[in-house]
C-alpha cells in the first residue's frame, strides 16, 4: 500500500446505485462524489514545523470534489488521491 504523505487522502470511490430501467454506457455516467478513506497522511505540515492532525480515518464515508485528486489503480482497484481540500463533507 501507499505511504501518503502531508494532507493526502486516499478514498475509494462508490459507485452510487442506478435507478431506472434506463442502461447508460460508462462513458455517461457521472464521475462518483462520494467513497470510503481507505489511508491518510499524516496531516498538514506548518511553517513553524507543527502538523495539523487529520479529521478523517480509515473508514470514513466523504463527499469530494468532482475533478479533485489524481486517479490511481492498485492491484488492480481504482482509488483517488486527494488533498484534504479537495473532501467537502464527511457522513
Amino acid at each position: 500500500m501507499l505511504r501518503l504523505l502531508n494532507d493526502r487522502v486516499m478514498v475509494k470511490p462508490v459507485k452510487e446505485e442506478q435507478k431506472g430501467s434506463i442502461v447508460l454506457p460508462d462513458s455517461a455516467e457521472k464521475k462518483p462524489f462520494k467513497g470510503k478513506v481507505i489511508a491518510v497522511g499524516p496531516g498538514k505540515l506548518l511553517e513553524n514545523g507543527k502538523r495539523v492532525a487529520m479529521p478523517l480515518k480509515p473508514g470514513d464515508k466523504v463527499v469530494f470534489s468532482k475533478y479533485g485528486g489524481t486517479e490511481i489503480k492498485l492491484e488492480g482497484e481504482e482509488y483517488v488521491v486527494l488533498r484534504l481540500d479537495d473532501v467537502l463533507a464527511k457522513e
